[in-house]
């Protein structure tokens, strides 16, 4: 299978297309897709919405910066905005090959270390990489939303309402719940099915399914509870 094939293959035959990427495991092409995507996603959300509603939601929801006058919040929020606006491009071209060498390191540990998948590391960066590309779907949908909403109702953490905070308001008082209901999230899901496909395929006929997906689900529930633990702190 080509790049092109394969893109389309991830979404329509992933279990063919997992198994041709276990062979021939690749990932420039989708991991550069995904970081060009990213980086558009956020150069149209600067200049359609911008940082500072973000930011000023985050520093009112924030018991820390209460203590503040108004002049020194209106200052934190316009260094914040600038701030994010240009760490977002790095964390965009630095942190996606970053974070995905660290899943692939992490679901490598499960499959192979605790469960003696045969798999490669390079198997294992191939299918995280590969499996990435549906947050190009939600991306580009996000940027739909951004045109035909108005830029004071868009939701950067729940653009397309896929996830299940979209049933609780985001002010609510347990905050613990709002973001395990957030985590709860279509396309992630969908990730981390792609995700079990591929170690399946990578590991061949003696790792199951149910094995490949528990991998790739225990360090993933382990961030949620800890991401919602935090939320809750703080």
């Amino acid at each position: 299978m080509g790049p092109l094939a394969r893109l389309i293959g991830v979404f329509f035959e992933p279990t063919k297309t997992f198994e041709d990427i276990a062979r021939r495991p690749t990932f420039m092409v989708p991991l550069v897709l995904v970081i060009v995507f990213g980086l558009g996603f956020f150069a149209v959300f600067s200049q359609r919405i911008g940082w500072e509603k973000t930011i000023r939601e985050r520093m009112e929801s924030s018991s820390q910066t209460q203590q503040l006058s108004a002049e020194q919040r209106e200052q934190q929020i316009a260094i914040g905005s600038k701030v994010t606006a240009i760490a977002m491009y790095g964390f965009v071209a630095v942190g996606t090959p970053a974070v995905d060498l660290a899943i692939a390191g992490i679901l490598l540990g499960i499959a192979a270390g605790m469960m003696s998948a045969q798999i490669r590391f390079k198997q294992a960066f191939a299918v995280v990489c590969w499996s990435s590309v549906v947050t190009v779907i939600s991306m580009s949908l996000s940027v739909v939303v951004m045109f035909l909403k108005n830029p004071e109702d868009f939701d950067l953490k729940n653009p397309l309402m896929s996830n299940l905070g979209a049933l609780f308001e985001p002010d609510m008082p347990n905050k613990f719940i709002h973001s395990l209901a957030a985590s709860l999230d279509v396309f992630v899901i969908w990730v981390i099915l792609l995700m079990a496909a591929g170690l399946k395929a990578a590991g061949g006929k003696r790792f199951s399914f149910g094995s490949a997906l528990f991998s790739v689900v225990l360090p993933w529930g382990v961030f949620v509870l800890g991401r919602a633990a935090l939320t809750a702190i703080f």
